[in-house]
């Protein structure tokens, strides 16, 4: 079973933590099985499981629905929870009621904002009522529109210092790890030799305490535009395609169901229907 102690003893040993986005029962229980370390109910839905443009459409009943649905396949995974936007930002009294909910009525074992100094209130009162927190720092997708698009965040010296800080912050504030996107890898090396808490990068480089990514990226499920720092692991979308197309072919030529496919019954009693009828 993962939990904040077990994450953070992969941290000291040097064992690299694995962390998968997931939404759905079928998927978590399949990670679960393969041993993924932690999955993540990344408020990414928004874009691979309801077409939204960014994650900012996403409500609390669609993380909480789609929480409940993965806690039921992840028996030892550790499952972490999108706040989505304006669930916390409005105050430190409605952050901790809405994260109460992702563990209550969702079943997560933790919950996930985005932000550093701004929102170490935020991360300190959540804690205090006993749920651990994962930050966010770097590319928080949640701010697209403050960034103008979805941006590599701390390239220059202002902002690269600034991330460090942010990241001593919510480590001081009570977050038990912290999720770095988007940011030079040799900045994030820095962040995570500073940190005790384990950092877990996407697009971040691979000096970080673990690593994750959205699944559909990473089988090839996504459509338009993949990210940099996604690798296709295994081409899952193709094949799909495929057997829905074969599908479609055999089903219109009537191969499908096939006799192997269909249940029989005795030719007696199909003639003594026939008679009745």
């Amino acid at each position: 079973m993962n939990t904040v102690s077990t994450l953070l003893q992969q941290k000291q040993s040097g064992d690299i933590i694995t962390m998968l986005t997931a939404y759905d029962y079928t998927t978590a229980k399949i990670m679960d099985e393969c041993g993924v370390n932690s999955i993540l109910i990344g408020d990414s839905l928004g874009m691979v499981m309801l077409g939204y443009e960014n994650t900012l459409p996403v409500t609390m009943e669609d993380m909480i629905y789609h929480t409940k649905a993965v806690s039921r396949g992840a028996k030892n995974a550790f499952v972490v929870a999108d706040m989505p936007f304006m669930s916390y930002q409005v105050s430190v009294q409605e952050a901790v009621a809405n994260a109460g909910r992702l563990i209550k009525e969702g079943g997560a074992n933790a919950v996930k904002l985005e932000g550093g100094a701004d929102v170490c209130d935020r991360i300190s009162a959540i804690v205090k009522s006993s749920i651990p927190v994962v930050a966010h720092l770097g590319l928080t997708p949640q701010s697209v529109n403050a960034f103008g698009g979805f941006k590599v965040q701390g390239k220059d010296f202002e902002h690269a210092k600034k991330l460090i800080a942010d990241a001593i912050k919510i480590q001081e504030a009570g977050a038990c790890a912290v999720v770095l996107e988007g940011i030079p890898a040799k900045l994030a090396e820095i962040i995570t030799e500073k940190l005790a808490i384990p950092t877990i990068g996407i697009g971040a480089g691979n000096g970080c305490d673990g690593q994750v990514l959205v699944y559909q990226d990473m089988l090839g499920l996504t459509t338009g535009h993949i990210p940099k720092f996604a690798k296709c692991f295994a081409d899952v979308g193709n094949l799909m395609r495929k057997g829905i197309q074969d599908y479609i072919t055999e089903t219109k030529l009537k191969s499908f169901p096939s006799q192997a496919h269909s249940y029989s019954i005795d030719d007696k009693i199909i003639e003594q229907l026939k008679e009745e009828f």
